[in-house]
């Protein structure tokens, strides 16, 4: 749970991450939960705080919580689903564990 809240901290910091494509797939529903939250707090203010808090307490970092909620939550007011892409990048050089590059679809 705290290795998905970091990748979730630092997806939303550079927008894109390298990972391997195990992580990289288990990471895409929990990012999908994180955005509609984001998503839905700016449709109902009633329930902001609650899911700030919600996500604070998740990834434990509260300026990334800051930008999901004020930059990504609201770009994606219009999408129903499908906020990320995963690309695969082949294997590692060290390990030949395959390798794949998540981001958010702009």
């Amino acid at each position: 749970k705290a290795m998905f809240g970091n990748l979730v901290a630092s997806l939303i910091a550079a927008e894109a991450l390298v990972t391997t494509e195990a992580k990289a797939k288990a990471l895409r529903p929990v990012m999908e939960k994180v955005i509609t939250k984001a998503k839905k707090a700016n449709a109902d203010p009633q329930s902001r705080v609650h899911r700030q808090r919600d996500v604070v307490a998740f990834i434990r970092d509260k300026d990334m919580a800051h930008k999901l909620f004020e930059e990504i939550g609201p770009r994606y007011a219009n999408r129903s689903g499908g906020y990320t892409r995963i690309l695969k990048l082949g294997p590692r050089h060290g390990d030949n564990a395959p390798m794949a590059r998540i981001e958010l679809i702009p």
